[in-house]
């Protein structure tokens, strides 16, 4: 199959926090922000696939830092890594200050998403091929994150989830 690049599945999603998205502290509701990763992710995942594309996981949320109310948010996603018919996509969240622009990470998750066809059964999707050392790290984890899942869901023996056993040997 067809070797794809990290790039071509980047998404970028900016809006701002509005009232009606917040709890009584003023900050983003976290579900809020995990349909607005849902959203992204899902964007990056059919870039990807060129494929209708389902959630199938969030394996991975980090709420550490709130985000208050009027803030500009940024969420960005990417897929990290391919395997047959699923799709890691790696999330991090951004906020921006008001007066000095900058920003500064303040959240980040990892969805899996599977590619189907019209009838909803699962279909290929192409490889990547990491270029940068961020997008490297992340193709190499994703392969220990995924023999971690399936370990737990029973749907893999431990000792053939080779990648993990490489880490305590």
């Amino acid at each position: 199959m067809q070797v794809k690049y990290p790039s071509d599945s980047t998404t970028t999603l900016t809006d701002v926090v509005l009232p009606g998205e917040t709890n009584p502290l003023n900050n983003l509701f976290g579900g809020e922000l995990l349909a607005r990763m849902d959203r992204a992710a899902s964007i990056s995942a059919r870039r990807h696939s060129r494929r209708i594309c389902v959630t199938a996981s969030v394996n991975h949320v980090a709420f550490n830092k709130a985000i208050p109310l009027g803030s500009v948010v940024t969420v960005e996603s990417k897929v990290s890594r391919a395997f047959n018919t699923s799709m890691e996509i790696y999330i991090d969240v951004w906020i921006e200050d008001r007066e000095s622009g900058n920003k500064t990470k303040a959240n980040e998750a990892i969805y899996t998403f599977v590619a189907v066809d019209e009838t909803g059964n699962p279909v290929s999707v192409p490889q990547i091929e990491p270029q940068t050392e961020l997008e490297k790290q992340r193709f190499d984890a994703a392969l220990r994150r995924k023999q971690l899942s399936l370990v737990l869901a029973g749907k893999m023996k431990p000792n053939d989830a080779t990648e993990l056993r490489a880490l305590f040997i």
